[in-house]
């Protein structure tokens, strides 16, 4: 199993920026590095939609909303996930979670688990 942690959320002006990080615990040797990680969101009367994900080899998959916007990226030596988000909109407001699953097959939130508690992000 693995306990995800995030923080870095916040308030922030329209065009704005702010990064978020994961940090993750596993409980057997660190198979992190080898895992699916991804970034997703969910805004008031919206279903969460995924954001971002990355795989082992660093390949990422975005959603449209937010490509030339937001970079995710990760640190496995920290066991660190990242998402660097620029030229924040109104419409990015959410609640922001990070998940993983064994492999980046889909983004597709319903697929993913070990779920962090969210971080909020409020764009004006």
């Amino acid at each position: 199993d693995v306990q995800l942690v995030e923080s870095g959320g916040g308030s922030v002006q329209a065009g704005g920026s702010l990064r978020l990080s994961c940090f993750a615990t596993w409980s057997r040797n660190n198979p992190y590095s080898r895992y699916c990680m991804g970034w997703f969101r969910q805004a008031p009367g919206k279903e969460r939609e995924g954001v971002a994900i990355i795989d082992s080899d660093g390949n990422t998959v975005y959603a449209d909303s937010v490509k030339d916007r937001f970079t995710i990226s990760k640190d496995n030596a920290k066991n660190a996930l990242y998402l660097q988000m620029n030229s924040l909109k109104a419409e990015d407001t959410a609640m922001y979670y990070c998940a993983t699953r064994r492999y980046c097959t889909t983004m597709a939130p319903d697929a993913f688990g070990n779920w962090a508690q969210g971080t909020q992000v409020t764009v004006s």
